[in-house]
């Protein structure tokens, strides 16, 4: 019993220290954070329960985008000629400090609020990569900051901006082009995650685009000889890929999907049609193997006698990395601590990594250090990292699901629409808060900042790899 008290005490100090670092705005932001919180919570069940997917989101973006009004931001809906994107702003004059605000969902990935697959709708979406939290958190940030410029503790404009569509087509490409950073000196943002970290690590580059076949139908069995199978050409295809595989870097990935290989077993397919998906941690690198792939379709047109079409759904760069401001926000990671969770929680965690077969070790609430910046790193892409090449940008990864948990599945989902996932967005709130406290209140760091940022860039110029307007459905 002795041991435990003299563990809480000095638990005690280490707060009490703590809280005297924070000065008396960081004060203020984090009491604002804890004000919104039951709203916040809020929004981000509602947009968890809707679900809305890739350009669908209009009721999730409205809900963040009436609350920013109600709270005092000047609200733009509709930019970039997309209907589920907008600004919401607040303040004027320099320095300009965006915050991303995501809140797509996943197609499948239905899930209860329990430790096991357990689907709310069969077959419909879910949030499984945190993006209910993801708006939420930084419109909760972005309002803390506009009730100190109101407060005139700080001067400045913030600007939240509500990017859709991150998990299939990369809208944020198209609100680049619009112009939507081009006054802005440094954007915040922040990604859902199993551990606490300022991410220093960049991501992939990729290009997405579409392959049509076009044959020639037929009776499969009566007179096959008067048809030309586009179902051959695309199975030739994913041939040609899947042997080039091993000729290409093992830092490069290709993906594709078959989103029509013909209707019915007794008719020569006359179309088909498919998805493919080139990576690499470096766009340099990922566009040669690109222009091979595509390639390969007019091989595989040419072996099944058809004819095909090539259509560029989008592309991503990789992430441009600013250590600079990672350090400005590993520091105010320092100053929160670590997520503290209850005996229930960590329990549910354990049944989750249970469930998914992974080790039960629980939440992972610790604030790990800044990192080394890998130069070939894994993972995924995103479409922040267009973002970063056109403005400086500071990122951030919260505990939202246990440790290991396989993202992009229903066990995300089951973490995001109850109280683990709630305490990594409220704690994501705070820290990308403070640190747009600290860029707003010191001149330097934002110099410091952009200094990095041209470095890394060098001479290399930004092209969107977009070919026309977003794929909006009706438009």
């Amino acid at each position: 019993m002795k041991k435990i008290s003299t563990l809480l005490f000095l638990g005690l100090i280490s707060l009490n220290l703590s809280a005297q670092k924070l000065t008396s705005n960081k004060k203020a932001l984090i009491a604002s954070v804890e004000q919104h919180k039951d709203n916040l919570i809020k929004i981000s069940d509602s947009i968890w329960a809707l679900a809305e997917t890739a350009f669908e989101e209009s009721k999730s973006a409205e809900i963040l985008a009436k609350y920013a009004e109600e709270n005092g931001m000047n609200v733009t809906r509709g930019v970039a000629n997309i209907p589920t994107a907008f600004t919401a702003t607040y303040g004027s004059g320099k320095p300009v400090i965006s915050i991303l605000g995501e809140f797509d969902a996943l197609p499948g990935l239905s899930q209860n609020t329990v430790p096991t697959k357990d689907p709310r709708i069969e077959g419909a979406p879910g949030h499984g990569c945190g993006h209910n939290m993801f708006g939420a958190a930084s419109l909760g940030a972005a309002i803390a900051i506009k009730e100190q410029i109101e407060a005139g503790k700080i001067k400045g404009t913030v600007k939240f901006l509500g990017t859709p569509a991150e998990e299939k087509y990369f809208a944020k490409v198209w609100m680049v082009e619009a112009g939507l950073w081009d006054d802005v000196d440094v954007n915040v943002s922040w990604h859902p995650g199993a551990n606490i970290e300022a991410d220093v690590q960049s991501g992939l580059s990729l290009i997405d685009f579409i392959v049509e076949f076009y044959g020639q139908a037929a009776h499969a069995s009566a007179d096959p000889w008067n048809g030309r199978s586009a179902s051959d050409a695309l199975e030739l295809y994913t041939t040609g890929i899947n042997y080039y595989r091993e000729h290409i870097r093992p830092t490069s990935r290709i993906h594709y999907h078959i989103q029509d290989g013909g209707q019915v077993v007794n008719v020569v397919p006359d179309y088909s049609r498919i998805w493919v998906r080139v990576r690499d941690p470096k766009r340099k690198v990922m566009l040669p193997t690109y222009e091979q792939v595509k390639k390969m379709a007019e091989g595989a047109a040419i072996m099944a006698n058809v004819d095909y079409k090539i259509s560029l759904v989008s592309g991503i760069y990789e992430t441009l990395v600013n250590r600079s401001g990672g350090e400005i926000m590993q520091k105010n990671l320092e100053l929160l601590g670590p997520i503290t969770y209850t005996d229930e929680e960590i329990a549910y965690g354990k049944s989750i990594q249970e469930a998914t077969g992974k080790p039960q070790v629980g939440m992972d609430s610790n604030i790990n250090p800044l990192r080394e910046t890998e130069e070939l790193p894994g993972g995924g892409s995103t479409d922040v990292g267009d973002v970063s090449w056109n403005v400086p940008n500071i990122n951030l990864s919260v505990t939202v699901a246990p440790k290991d948990t396989p993202w992009h599945s229903w066990a995300v989902v089951a973490c995001g629409g109850m109280s683990i996932g709630h305490k990594g967005m409220v704690y994501a709130a705070k820290a990308m808060g403070m640190t747009m406290l600290d860029l707003f209140e010191n001149p330097k760091l934002v110099d410091k900042v952009k200094e990095e940022y041209k470095t890394r860039k060098g001479d290399e110029k930004y092209e969107a790899m977009i070919d026309g307007p977003p794929p909006i459905q009706g438009q």
